[in-house]
């Protein structure tokens, strides 16, 4: 389901895709440090927009550093590391085991029970210090379960799982910032969901799984309506940010947030119509 919230690198300066990249093997760096190569395996770009929101609003210490990985074996490249790479980190090794365990409990996909087991163990320490996050992670996939079982006719309350799974996780701080960012997080887990279940309707058809665009699949405007509800979702999300105090990494957030999170959509839109052309 993750991995929309990425940057629009064509449309960045130099510097700030080189500090954005830094930001994300920092990441990878402290997946690999906590957890090993199998943690450093569950890395999403998702949870490097939030090291970076975070970061961006909290200012604080960041170490910069070099370091070689598997990706970059030859030199060095640049990593950024502070205390909030660390929480994502921890974040996102639990979205990882929830995400393995929903795979294997809807699809009954071995691979995703396999590698939650592998995970489980170091997933019970996080679970304890953060206990607001987890439940938050287990109640909203409990409750989309159920939703996809009773083939919930909204889109709104299939939505809203994610939306409130990653409010929780977004929300580090219960502090003066915590309500704008827990909207921000709301809004944009809609948007991921969304965004999934619009790529997926039409394999999702074709294996009589459960998706929230279904009685729309077939209309001429398909795409056009569903666009619409995506753009709504991030309207929102950009007006929390908005109001948000943050300079220092401003420019990296507003390209993911107004540019690269529909990156994938126009990659998947332009396949689709590719498809299309050629069945017509």
């Amino acid at each position: 389901m993750f991995g929309y919230v990425t940057v629009n690198k064509p449309e960045m300066k130099v510097k700030d895709f080189e500090r954005y990249h830094a930001f994300y093997c920092g990441l990878c760096h402290e997946l690999k440090r906590l957890y090993g190569p199998a943690g450093q395996a569950t890395l999403t770009y998702d949870m490097t927009f939030l090291v970076i929101l975070l970061t961006g609003l909290y200012e604080p210490e960041t170490e910069m550093g070099t370091c070689r990985c598997v990706v970059h074996p030859v030199g060095k490249h640049p990593i950024a590391v502070n205390k909030y790479s660390t929480y994502c980190a921890e974040m996102n090794l639990l979205l990882a085991y929830y995400n393995c365990l929903d795979k294997w409990n809807d699809e009954r996909q071995l691979g995703g029970l396999l590698a939650s087991k592998v995970i489980q163990c170091k997933c019970r320490s996080v679970e304890n210090r953060y206990p607001r996050q987890a439940q938050a992670i287990k109640t909203s996939l409990e409750r989309l379960a159920e939703i996809e079982k009773g083939r919930e006719a909204s889109i709104d309350e299939a939505a809203r799982c994610t939306g409130e799974l990653l409010a929780e996780i977004f929300v580090c701080h219960e502090d003066m910032w915590a309500e704008r960012i827990r909207k921000m997080g709301f809004y944009l887990g809609k948007f991921i969901y969304l965004c999934d279940a619009w790529e997926d309707v039409d394999k999702d058809a074709e294996k009589g799984l459960y998706n929230p665009f279904s009685s729309l699949r077939g209309r001429d405007d398909f795409d056009e309506s569903c666009l619409a509800v995506l753009k709504s979702m991030m309207a929102e999300c950009a007006l929390q940010f908005e109001a948000l105090p943050i300079v220092e990494e401003v420019d990296i957030l507003r390209n993911i947030l107004y540019s690269g999170v529909w990156v994938r959509f126009g990659a998947v839109q332009k396949e689709k119509r590719q498809k299309e052309r050629v069945h017509e």
